[in-house]
Parts: C-alpha cells; structure tokens; sequence
C-alpha cells in the first residue's frame, strides 16, 4: 500500500452522520414512492386541459423518467463533490413545497397562461421528481463506508426504491385517488415531505427546516380553494361538475374534466339538448315502433340522457348501462334525480367486459356512448368488440354509437370500416358537410352518429325523424358511405391506433 491503512471510505461513518439503516430505507422508499405518486396525480390533473389520451399519458411519464434519470445522475454527481448532509433536507423540503403548489399552479396556468400549460406541467413533475430520486443516491453515499460493501448497500437500496415505488402507484391508484381530490393528495404530500425535510435536517444536523417551507404549503392549500377549474366532485376517473341551466330551472349539464358530457332535464327526459342525442333517438325511433319496449344496452353511462328518453317514451324498457366510474353513477343518483323505478340498472364496470356478460341475441337494441375525454375507448372500436356487440343483439337488432372527430376524419373513417366489417348494413348520421353530401364544402367535424345492423336502416324513416327534431343532419349509406370510407382500415385488437388517428378539435383552416 502507499501510505493508506485501510480501503478507500466515504467521509465519516453513518454514525456521525445521524443517519442509521432504518432511517436509510425509509428516506429511499419515501421518495421513491412520492415519484409515482406524483407521476399518477399529475395525469388526473392534467386530464381537464389536455385529455386523457395515450399522447398525455406518454407525455407525463416521459417527463417523471427523466426527473427520474437527472435527479440520480445530478444527485450522485453532487453528493460526491458537497457534505450529503446537507443536501437531503433541502431536496425533501422544496420538492414538497413545489408538490404542494402544483394544484393550484396549473390549473391558474390552465385557465389564464393556457400557451404555456406544457411548460408548466412539465416543471411541476420534473421539479419534484429530480430532487426526490436524488435522495437514493445521497442516501447511499451516506451509508457506503468500505468498497468491501458496495454491492450489499447499493442493491439494498436500489431495490427498497423500487418497492416504495411499486407502493406508491399501487396507492396511489387504488386508495388515495378513490377516496382524496387530487388536491387533497398534493398537498398532503408536500406536508409529509416538508416534515420529513425538518426531521432529517433535526437528525443529521442538529437544526429544522427554514418555516418559509411550512408557509409554502399553507400557501398551496389556500389558494387550490380559489384557483380556477375546481371541481364539485373528484371521482376515481373525473373531476365532475353539475352545471344549471339558467333558462331551465330543471335543466343540469354533466361536466367531465371540463367537457360537456350529459344535458338532463330532471323534470322532463324527452328534453334532449344536445344534437347527437337527437340524431341517437331519431335513428331508435325510427327502427321500432312507437311507444315499443326495448331491451337496450349502454356502453358509458354519462348523465344516463338516452336511458331516461327511453323509459319515458317506451315505457317497460329495460336498459342497462356500464359505467366505469362509480362516482358518476351517484351523482346520477344524488344530482340528478335518477329513480331506481326508472327500468335502468346501472353497473360500475368497464364496458368491454359488461357486454361479454350479456347472453347472446338478449338486446333489441346496443347504445356506445362512452367517452374517455373526447375519445372513445380504444378497445370499444374493434372488429373484436363489434363483434362482440352484434353477438349480443337479436337479428333484428340495431347498433347506434356516438363519435367524436375532426379534421380528416381519420378515426370516424376507421370506426365506420370496422362497422362495415362487422354488420350487413351500415349508416352514418351527420351534418352534409361532414358525412360527404356537400363537397363543396370543408367538412368541419363534431359529432356523427353511426348506425349499425343485420337488416336494412330505415333511411327514408330515419330522415324524416331527424327532419322533425330540425337537426340540419342527413344519412348516408351504400355506394356514397363506401367512397366517404376511402381507404380507411378496420380497428382490430391488435392494431387500433385510436388516438393518433383522432384531431379532437377542429384546426383554425376548418372553423
């Protein structure tokens, strides 16, 4: 040796840094979880402004991976040049305060600064998410005293991370969200942050956390109650809202992440307000005779508008609805004014499995109205799952779904190819300019209703129903629905590329 008496040590040992085993795994699996706590919240949080699509989803998780990888690196990298004692407290304690903020800042951006929203959102994870995975690798430094325990201490704590980040997603996703607002968890946490902050910095350094931390959090709690976008009611999957209407004082509006859902008139369900919702009761009023009950079937749920039209206008009908989100499902009952005597048993399931449930040929009718923000579910467009809704009908049976597009028309082309694929006879209801009936002009998106069935559509009857709710709406079918298609590809299971074919909103050259 040259001169060393024993191996190569970090600076002191984990007594004189106040800083034990126990206390070693808790700051790595604390932090670690906080990450994904963070990454999950931030996805409910954003969904009101961006959508809950797979380009949002891939966007946030993106961004937490590479809080992720700059906070290991950089917080490695600075634990080997600066005492690491001094870096836990601060990283604990500002990402609590900028966690307990992130309410509140990005839903003022969302609704004030809305060009900078990414911007925004994109520190709001990033922030918090680098100096929390920072703590691993200080915590490290702090418990390596010989090269002869490298690899024990290193696999020790890497793998405790990676279950207090298995813990907080698991958590996160099946207790916190189902039972806090969103808000409610962020500032919870940056509390718990900020205190762990004073606690470590009491244990290795012998003072607390600056109160100008404390105050951040309060600060973040007080103005989440007066910032913009706030919700009545955070379910499992939505922030919802129930909107009167000031020319109609039994009229209530369904908001789901800041999109108009569900119009339902508590008084009088024949009131149907929004257009499609029309075109949906022209199309069923048209296909069975006046006043017949149905057996009918709802994929998605929403403010329940077409189960109420049916069990007032086909008295005896019996729908019954899939809704995934039971938080809906009792706003519909406590809001809404939804009667158990009212022939509609509603289900807080996932429609895909509801419908592989129901017996074959047991439906006269199949309604799809389920919407994950302004699309419809990836898995409800399928051959496969079409197949599976005309399993279900009885041969006389209709299909009718509500789509959401504009622009090209990409995804509502594909949806109708896979409609062609799957039924005999197929319709599409919408606005000419949108359906390829006026090519003189641009189409401009929106809603189209698509009919689907083994026996003809009543084009003639259909049209005249929607001629006398003044919908503006025509049909189209045969030869001109083919050339609408184009070249458009069937969705299947196992290639249904459903939000990269969507423009959920018109371009400013279609307005």
């Amino acid at each position: 040796m040259t001169g060393s008496s024993s191996s190569p040590v970090a600076e002191g040992t984990p007594g004189n840094y106040g800083l034990g085993p126990r206390a070693a795994v808790v700051l790595v699996f604390g932090s670690s979880a906080a990450v994904l706590v963070v990454e999950i919240v931030a996805l409910r949080l954003l969904a009101p402004y961006l959508g809950l699509t797979l380009e949002t989803s891939t966007l946030v998780i993106g961004i937490a991976l590479t809080a992720i990888a700059v906070g290991s690196w950089l917080g490695g990298r600075i634990a080997d040049q600066v005492d690491p004692r001094r870096l836990l407290g601060p990283s604990l304690g500002v990402s609590g305060a900028v966690v307990a903020l992130t309410p509140a800042v990005l839903r003022t951006t969302a609704e004030w600064a809305p060009a900078t929203l990414l911007l925004i959102a994109s520190l709001t994870i990033l922030v918090p998410g680098a100096l929390l995975s920072a703590v691993t690798p200080i915590v490290t430094k702090l418990r390596l005293t010989s090269l002869a325990e490298t690899g024990t201490v290193v696999g020790r704590l890497s793998g405790v991370g990676t279950v207090g980040a298995i813990v907080g997603t698991v958590l996160t996703g099946f207790v916190l969200v189902s039972r806090l607002p969103v808000s409610g968890i962020l500032i919870g946490l940056g509390a718990l942050l900020v205190l762990g902050s004073a606690v470590v910095e009491w244990r290795t350094r012998g003072w607390s956390s600056p109160p100008a931390l404390t105050l951040v959090v309060v600060v973040g709690g007080l103005t989440t109650t007066v910032a913009p976008g706030g919700c009545d009611t955070e379910t499992k999957y939505h922030c919802v809202r129930v909107v009167a209407d000031p020319d109609r004082d039994s009229g209530r509006t369904l908001v789901l992440d800041g999109l108009r859902h569900s119009y339902v008139d508590v008084d009088d369900p024949t009131v149907l307000e929004f257009e499609y919702v029309r075109a949906i009761a022209s199309a069923v009023d048209a296909a069975f005779p006046e006043g017949e009950p149905l057996a009918a079937y709802h994929l998605g749920g929403g403010g329940l508008t077409f189960p109420r039209y049916l069990a007032a206008t086909r008295p005896g009908t019996r729908s019954l609805v899939s809704e995934i989100d039971s938080g809906v499902v009792r706003i519909n009952r406590d809001r809404l004014g939804l009667s158990s005597k009212a022939g509609i048993d509603v289900r807080a399931e996932d429609g895909r499995l509801g419908l592989r449930r129901l017996d074959t040929g047991s439906r006269d009718l199949v309604v799809g109205d389920a919407f994950g923000g302004v699309s419809v579910p990836w898995h409800l467009t399928t051959v496969e799952a079409m197949t599976d809704v005309r399993r279900v009908l009885d041969e006389d049976g209709l299909y009718v779904a509500n789509l959401i597009d504009h622009g090209g028309l990409a995804f509502a082309r594909a949806e109708v190819a896979t409609l062609s694929q799957t039924f005999e006879h197929v319709a599409l209801v919408g606005e000419p300019s949108d359906i390829g009936l006026d090519p003189t002009a641009t189409p401009e998106g929106g809603n189209l209703v698509v009919l689907a069935s083994d026996r003809p559509v009543g084009l003639r009857a259909t049209q005249k129903a929607l001629d006398a709710r003044r919908t503006g709406w025509k049909i189209v079918t045969g030869d001109d629905l083919t050339a609408w298609i184009g070249d458009a590809q069937p969705l299947t299971d196992d290639y249904a590329p459903v939000d990269q074919l969507l423009q959920p909103y018109s371009s400013p050259s279609s307005q």
